[in-house]
């Protein structure tokens, strides 16, 4: 039977090593438990997926882009410089900030105020 569904297959898909990369991702969407757009006969997976390639019941373009979507794979993350660490929002520090105490805020407000008093640029 798989042989004959190959062959009525071709007709819609002319590359095999196309209709063979479709076949098997529609029998991992079948495994995953999409609903079947024919009867399954006593079929495995790859059959009757390419029993729904022959007879036109399931979308190339959806098949396509689905097996797109599972090769794809995100970048590893590049390694953060320490002095961007401080700059990158965590869970204790959600606005991506470096934390500075009150004394610490007191002394930079102390240097703005003379820097501003006496006309000089603040360093």
């Amino acid at each position: 039977m798989a042989r004959v569904t190959v062959e009525d297959c071709v007709e819609k898909v002319p590359n095999r090593f196309e209709l063979v990369v479709y076949a098997a991702q529609r029998a991992r969407n079948i495994s995953r438990g999409e609903e079947l757009t024919v009867d399954r006969d006593n079929d495995k997976n790859p059959v009757v997926s390419l029993r729904e390639i022959a007879a036109e019941t399931v979308v190339l373009g959806a098949l396509r882009s689905d097996l797109i979507r599972s090769q794809a794979r995100e970048p590893e993350p590049e390694p953060v410089e320490e002095d961007v660490q401080d700059l990158v929002p965590t869970e204790q520090n959600i606005f991506g900030l470096q934390e500075v105490s009150a004394e610490e805020e007191a002394v930079d407000e102390a240097r703005a105020i003379e820097a501003a008093l006496t006309g000089r640029a603040r360093r």
